[in-house]
């Protein structure tokens, strides 16, 4: 029983996502597998593993991970528990906390930074579950109301 539930745990922690360039993503997303952004979250990213932000990629909200390398824009915080790599394309309006830093020529970033910070183990916050139907409701008349803006 339990070799197998640590069978099927490594095959989820080496899993592989990716949102593509002209997805926009809204809320949290987490995982514990790697991920690839090209297109854009609107909110938190939480990995255990490594995220990379392609240049057309952007993030408004806070970055989470144990390895990273970006190339896009981060309009938030980075927190990364080991390697940190800026690409040439990166800019970021945010803080900085990581174990190592690596900033190759043309990397931008606005905001303090904290090298050799003692980030452990990126921990995957459980997400809020909804209770309350009138909750839902209200969220899924947003989220039309919002498409309709764009006219999606």
């Amino acid at each position: 029983m339990f070799n197998n539930q640590f069978i099927q745990n490594e095959e989820v922690a080496n899993t592989n996502n990716a949102i593509s360039r002209g997805t926009t993503l809204r809320g949290k997303v987490e995982t514990t597998g790697s991920i690839r952004i090209d297109g854009e979250i609107i909110g938190d990213v939480n990995t255990r593993a490594k995220i990379v932000l392609g240049e057309s990629s952007r993030v408004e909200g806070n970055i989470y991970a144990q390895n990273a390398d970006i190339g896009g824009v981060v309009e938030g915080k980075v927190e990364v528990g080991e390697t940190l790599i800026l690409k040439p394309s990166c800019r970021i309006q945010g803080d900085i906390v990581t174990n190592t830093l690596i900033v190759e020529s043309g990397a931008k970033f606005s905001g303090q930074c904290d090298i050799g910070g003692s980030l452990k183990e990126i921990k995957l916050k459980e997400a809020p579950k909804i209770q309350d139907k009138k909750v839902l409701d209200k969220t899924m008349a947003e989220e039309t109301k919002y498409k309709s803006k764009l006219g999606a």
